[in-house]
């Protein structure tokens, strides 16, 4: 069973950077694509970036453009969302996902395989 762990997450001033990390219990060459969701409007989850591990393609929300990267080190099986210029709006648990298959709609919840247990980030104003 392929487990995902996220960590990095805390409290963080308007302005400020976190870094988040996401550990796959297995080679993230074998997926297809990892990213990071949050809940939004309803609760339900929304992505906020994904990358491509084979090629390193990424897809960003219009919200977090300009101030998250994600990046993925596969060797060493991770993936970190680097968020800068944080708002009190990013406030929530993000959660790390992958997708062993290209998936067709990149926010589309059922794309994706596996998903970690999620990382709580508050931003204060």
């Amino acid at each position: 069973q392929v487990q995902l762990v996220e960590s990095g997450g805390g409290l963080a001033q308007a302005g400020a950077s976190l870094r988040l990390s996401c550990a796959a219990s297995e080679l993230a060459s074998g997926f297809y694509a990892m990213g990071w969701f949050r809940p939004a409007v309803g609760n339900e989850r929304e992505l906020v970036a994904v990358i491509s591990v084979s090629d390193g393609s990424t897809y960003y929300a219009d919200s977090v453009k300009d101030r998250f990267t994600i990046s993925s080190d596969n060797a060493k099986n991770t993936v970190s969302l680097h968020m800068n210029s944080l708002k009190p709006e990013d406030t929530a648990v993000y959660y790390c996902a992958a997708a062993i298959v290209r998936p067709i709609h990149l926010g589309y919840l059922n794309e994706y395989d596996y998903w970690g247990q999620g990382t709580q980030v508050t931003v204060s104003s």
